[in-house]
C-alpha cells in the first residue's frame, strides 16, 4: 500500500476524532448560560447546539476556504500531510487536557 494512503487515512481518522472531542468539549461552553438560567432544559440546549453546529459546518465555510486556499496550503510544504497530522494530534491533546482540568477554552 502506498504510504500516502496511510497518511490520508490518518488525517481523516484524526479529523473525525477531533470533531467528536471538540463537540463534547465546546457544547458545555455553548449551553452553560441557557441551562444555568433555566431558559432551556439541558436536553433542548444540547439539541439546539448540535443542530446549529452542524448547520454552521455545512453552510458557512468561508474561513476554512480562505485558510486552506493560500494562508496555510499544506500542498506547498515538503511535509504538509505530516504537519496536518501533528496539528490534529496537538488539538486533540489540548482539548482533552483543558476538558480534564475544567479550563474553559474553545478550539472551534
Amino acid at each position: 500500500m502506498d504510504m500516502m494512503y496511510i497518511w490520508v487515512g490518518a488525517v481523516i481518522f484524526l479529523a473525525l476524532a477531533f470533531d467528536f472531542i471538540n463537540g463534547f468539549h465546546d457544547t458545555a461552553n455553548a449551553i452553560a448560560t441557557s441551562v444555568s438560567t433555566r431558559a432551556l432544559s439541558p436536553r433542548m440546549a444540547i439539541v439546539i447546539a448540535s443542530v446549529m453546529n452542524f448547520t454552521g459546518a455545512m453552510l458557512f465555510t468561508g474561513v476554512a476556504k480562505k485558510i486552506g486556499s493560500g494562508i496555510a496550503d499544506p500542498a506547498t510544504l515538503d511535509n504538509g500531510v505530516q504537519v496536518i497530522v501533528a496539528t490534529l494530534i496537538s488539538a486533540i491533546i489540548w482539548n482533552l487536557v483543558t476538558w480534564w482540568f475544567g479550563i474553559p477554552s474553545s478550539s472551534s
